[in-house]
């Protein structure tokens, strides 16, 4: 029997979807084929709708060598394993003549602990562990949680959390799962032959396809100890996060609050001499952590260095006196001890890390008005680490609707370790870039509208005429009105304020309902608004008329005081670069075309897209940002657009009245 052609197999999987062929996924199969075949690197940019998920199972799966898929979010992860993949392996095995099994495999915490659920939980001020069932109130929103939980554990095939429906909160899972350092092991656990996430990491080596998130594939990339299995070829979806998701794993944190539940943890596990060693050195970092630290330590403070030191002698202190004792009258005394090493070491990486003074990182100082003061760490790059990580000896496809920024590719790249596309060297990944377009026809189903008449944004600056222009605008619209601002403190007060001047509109805001239920109410009724930040720049879909009109209400910019943000742009400055092109046009070129993107999401959406910002328009930069959006008709007459949008409107209401 001959093999089947990459067209065959993908009209197969196409059918099996109910969806219709297009010629950007058709571009796309066939370049992730390539890439693969020749072991090569490609970015490729798949707008909304071109079924980019089938454009790169498909040839991964004819190639027929070990695949793992990361994605940056569970919804999509739950698309791949629950349908992309079970109708396209169904659609290509009689093709292929073969049925290539598929896993999904998460972090340790997002799996139901046997030990931890059958022998409760270790207990920080006492020693032993406690029946986190005989705790909790019967009748108490935990206790019912955490009956589910038991009953569940006896129903469940995956103990997978993101199986439980409805879900618990974050407080009743924490009863009943470990971290991996806190996991005392399969061969050391009394459930280790049915730990479901053992399971888990079993089925995905003897799977063809393992789909998993970008956290773990960071965590398997930075820590040395592979907890992905060995794969030839790696597909990372939703790719324009990949940067951030990576740094997020990389930064290390210290708090009062952790260093305390450390010294707890351990105090009844060393000898006092070492106990007291910590607690005193825990004192003195709580006491300077009180006082005001500026935001970025470029230098570490002579007094901050000391204590930062002492925790982390007296850290190293009881790591190794842990596991010199032993106390029998302590129940289930390797699971107590485990999850105290876990702490104590902890603490200890961080504060060796941030005493070390890499002048690869970047330190600083925070305070947040629920969690207290906090010392973080991040690395001011991860290029280099995507470099000689990601890209050495297997074949990686990065997809994304918004990977091609200012027209070209290399921004996205250099964020990831590799030079300029087409750049020859010996120690350089070799890759290519595609934009294979999408099936919308931008330019006649939306509207760019840059407000020009608007006085430029000040920070913090009262902005009554943007409060003024955005009524007018959700006026015309009638409603269905999606507000991406740059900041949770900017969303509320347009939220109030508008509440007061059109109450016929109901305005949502996030943070005041979960996001899943908001997305619900704003899709369910179309002369509803919601209003938030940055979550909903991204993780919006609602096509129709429940979204017609998409704000912004000044270019997403990182702050001028985010220690990590600025730290970068002065390094690229350094090196004789555009520190603000390079770092903080490129945040807001992407964080832009996302927001954009949730305007058109299906080929009967119709709306505008309004940036109330008008350097949008004026600055030198506006055209690198432009060119990183959809092609829109643009324009900066208001007027135009509010007889754009009151057309939109009419449309949508006679199509409802239908």
């Amino acid at each position: 029997m001959t093999k089947p052609s990459l067209p065959e197999l993908l009209h197969a999987a196409v059918a099996a979807v109910g969806g219709a062929e297009r010629p950007g996924q058709v571009a796309m199969a066939e370049a992730v084929a390539e890439a693969i075949d020749g072991g090569s690197h490609l970015l490729v940019q798949a707008g909304t709708g071109t079924g980019k998920s089938l454009g790169y199972l498909v040839p991964a799966l004819a190639h027929g060598e070990k695949v793992v898929v990361a994605t940056a979010t569970l919804a999509l992860q739950r698309q791949l394993v629950e349908r992309d993949l079970p109708r396209t392996v169904d659609a290509l095995h009689p093709l292929l003549r073969r049925r290539p099994e598929f896993a999904m495999l998460k972090g340790r915490s997002n799996y139901l602990c046997l030990h931890r659920l059958h022998e409760g939980v270790p207990q920080d001020e006492e020693e032993g562990l406690f029946d986190q069932f005989e705790a909790a109130a019967p009748t108490s929103k935990m206790g019912q949680d955490l009956l589910r939980l038991r009953d569940w554990s006896d129903e469940t095939e995956t103990g997978d959390r993101d199986d439980l429906t409805p879900g618990v909160s974050d407080r009743a899972w924490a009863q009943v799962s470990v971290s991996s350092r806190e996991c005392l092991g399969a061969s050391k656990c009394a459930y280790g032959a049915e730990c479901f996430a053992e399971m888990a990491r079993e089925r995905a080596k003897l799977a063809e396809v393992v789909v998993t998130n970008h956290a773990l594939l960071a965590i398997d990339a930075i820590e040395g100890a592979p907890v992905l299995p060995q794969h030839e070829v790696l597909i990372v979806d939703e790719a324009h996060e990949l940067v951030s998701r990576v740094t997020g794993v990389a930064t290390g944190e210290l708090t009062p609050g952790q260093v305390n539940r450390a010294v707890r943890r351990a105090a009844k596990l060393v000898n006092e001499k070492a106990a007291d060693q910590l607690q005193t050195a825990a004192e003195g970092f709580e006491r300077l952590m009180e006082l005001a630290l500026p935001g970025r330590l470029e230098e570490i403070p002579e007094d901050l260095g000391y204590a930062l030191m002492a925790l982390r002698d007296a850290a190293r202190t009881v790591i190794s006196g842990i596991g010199a004792t032993r106390d029998k009258s302590v129940q289930d005394e390797d699971a107590v001890r485990k999850q105290a090493l876990a702490s104590v070491e902890s603490v200890h990486d961080v504060a060796e890390r941030i005493v070390n003074g890499s002048e690869w990182d970047v330190v600083w100082y925070e305070r947040h008005d629920r969690f207290g003061a906090s010392l973080r760490v991040a690395p001011m790059s991860v290029s280099g680490l995507l470099r000689e990580k990601l890209f050495a000896d297997r074949s990686v496809t990065l997809a994304s609707a918004t990977l091609k920024l200012g027209g070209d590719f290399n921004g996205v790249g250099a964020s990831m370790g590799l030079a300029p596309e087409g750049t020859e060297g010996d120690d350089l990944p070799q890759w290519k870039g595609i934009d294979v377009g999408s099936p919308f026809d931008y330019r006649k189903q939306g509207i760019l509208y840059v407000a020009k008449h608007l006085a430029r944004p000040a920070r913090d600056g009262d902005r009554t005429d943007m409060l003024d222009e955005l009524t007018e605008l959700i006026q015309a619209a009638g409603g269905r009105t999606l507000g991406l601002f740059s900041s949770m403190r900017a969303a509320q007060l347009a939220a109030e304020e508008l509440r007061g001047r059109i109450p016929e509109f109901p305005i949502l805001l996030q943070g005041e309902e979960t996001l899943g239920e908001l997305i619900k109410n704003f899709a369910a009724d179309p002369a509803t608004c919601l209003f938030g930040t940055l979550s909903l720049w991204q993780g919006v879909d609602v096509p129709g008329a429940s979204c017609q009109l998409v704000v912004m209400d000044k270019i997403p910019f990182p702050r001028p005081d985010d220690p990590l943000m600025s730290a970068r742009q002065k390094a690229v400055e350094d090196a004789g670069g555009n520190g603000f092109m390079a770092v903080a046009a490129t945040h807001a070129a992407l964080l832009m075309a996302q927001g954009a993107g949730r305007l058109v999401r299906a080929s009967g959406d119709r709306g505008v897209v309004a940036v109330l910002d008008q350097r949008l328009a004026t600055a030198r930069y506006g055209s690198y940002l432009k060119a990183s959006l959809p092609d829109f008709w643009y324009t900066t007459d208001r007027n135009q657009v509010r007889r754009s949008l009151a057309a939109i409107d009419t449309a949508a209401k006679q199509a409802e009245a239908e």
